[in-house]
């Protein structure tokens, strides 16, 4: 059943894509600023009684706890946005999280509350995965199944796009807040770019509730076609598809969590360089991130998403190494380029990730297909991985090449996974019942 690529203007495709972009990059922005928080704050205040390896541990399993919710959140958002549809999931996904990081700038340190304090982190993070879970395979849809065919790939960038800026500006302002002398910062000043989160959840409310729902959704509900269970009929009917899907995501998270919170705790406690140092890495990082993405929109209509992943993850493979000698030399301008260009292979992969995942499942079950795929990769790439590389690290007396063999070795099953999808490039979105063959 082939839509008509003409089927919708210009105007209205781009509003839908603005529109995830800017609520992804809202909702990332709350989630990544936890990231950072837990690297260089929390181990002092909600973990003082351990060690300081023991506490950057702990503090990374409390950043872990999201991963461990976000299939959980793409079990229960994917089920109710395949039979509710994705516009309204992603207005639910928006609150949960905002909410969630409100209170996290609420929660009381150790030394106020001893061991409730990181149990209500524990619990406000693990809400933060939830949404989260939830978040990324609607916003994906909601711009896949609006596009026009022979552009889809380009406008399946632009949610992608908002993970740098929510990056960018949550360590931006995280860096302003690190400014304040260490008394007032690691008294308060923490808690500021958390608090901050109401107003831009508001902004993205806004924006988000102006779009109308997927063509493709609306397609479905009119035909009365809606997956009663849609997660066991993608286990049950999809199962290739399920395992190359994740193996598509994985090393986007590995090496993502490498390079913007294992190397932040990495590099000021193993190499003593500045935190200002390592977060301006972060905020290159972020712009890297965005170029690989960028490069990926210009030429994933022109090559095909499965070309451009391919590359993106032959780039992270081949750069593993390179960047942590980089890294290891403590100079703040080579920290920065290795950050930065490495990332952008990942960029590149990631821009096309949605593409390439969403053309793996029919429409009735997509949403639960891409979003359970892509956090089970996100709960064993990225909530393994900051404690991985850290007990790795410690395991080598302090040398950072186990980690980099680690990266490798993820790029490597995911250019397995992409190789092996098929290139589904310019096939039609809305098939309702089937999907497209694995080769």
């Amino acid at each position: 059943m082939e839509r008509n690529p003409g089927h919708h203007k210009t105007s209205s495709i781009r509003q839908v894509a603005f529109a995830s972009f800017v609520g992804t990059a809202v909702e990332w922005y709350d989630f990544y600023l936890y990231g950072t928080t837990a690297a260089l704050v929390f181990p002092r205040l909600f973990f003082p009684q351990l060690t300081p390896l023991l506490a950057t541990l702990a503090s990374f399993g409390t950043f872990g706890m999201a991963f461990v919710a976000r299939p959980l959140g793409g079990i229960i958002f994917g089920h109710f946005g395949d039979r509710i549809g994705r516009k309204s999931m992603l207005v639910l996904t928006l609150l949960l999280m905002g909410g969630a990081t409100f209170f996290i700038g609420l929660v009381p340190t150790f030394a106020q509350a001893g061991s409730v304090a990181p149990i209500l982190l524990i619990l406000l993070r693990f809400m933060q995965g939830l949404a989260v879970g939830g978040e990324w395979g609607g916003a994906t849809l909601m711009v896949v199944e609006h596009a026009p065919e022979r552009r889809r790939n380009f406008y399946a960038c632009w949610p992608q796009m908002g993970v740098p800026v929510g990056l960018s500006l949550s360590t931006a302002v995280f860096a302003a807040a690190s400014s304040l002398p260490d008394e007032q910062f690691f008294g308060w000043g923490w808690r500021i770019p958390f608090l901050l989160s109401l107003i831009l959840i508001g902004i993205g409310l806004f924006i988000r509730l102006r779009v109308v729902e997927s063509p493709v959704f609306a397609q479905i509900k009119n035909l009365n076609i809606e997956s009663k269970a849609p997660l066991l009929e993608v286990l049950r009917d999809y199962p290739v598809a399920t395992i190359l899907a994740t193996g598509v995501s994985y090393v986007i998270f590995v090496q993502f969590y490498v390079v913007t919170t294992f190397a932040l705790s990495y590099a000021t406690t193993q190499l003593g360089v500045s935190r200002n140092v390592v977060l301006t890495g972060v905020l290159f990082a972020a712009f890297g991130l965005f170029v690989g993405i960028a490069i990926a929109a210009a030429l994933s209509d022109r090559l095909g998403a499965r070309q451009v992943a391919l590359a993106g993850a032959l780039g992270i493979f081949v750069l593993a190494f390179p960047a942590f000698w980089l890294i290891d030399t403590g100079s703040p301008l080579l920290i920065w380029i290795a950050m930065s260009t490495w990332i952008a292979g990942g960029g590149a992969l990631y821009g096309v990730s949605g593409a390439l995942t969403s053309e793996l499942f029919p429409a009735r079950v997509r949403y639960s297909g891409i979003s359970f795929s892509a956090q089970v990769a996100g709960l064993f790439g990225g909530a393994l991985t900051p404690i991985i590389a850290t007990a790795l690290v410690s395991w080598s007396a302090g040398a950072s090449w186990p980690v980099a063999a680690y990266v490798a070795i993820a790029s490597l099953f995911t250019l397995a996974a992409v190789y092996r999808a098929s290139e589904t490039h310019r096939v039609a979105i809305d098939q309702l019942r089937s999907a497209p063959a694995i080769s």
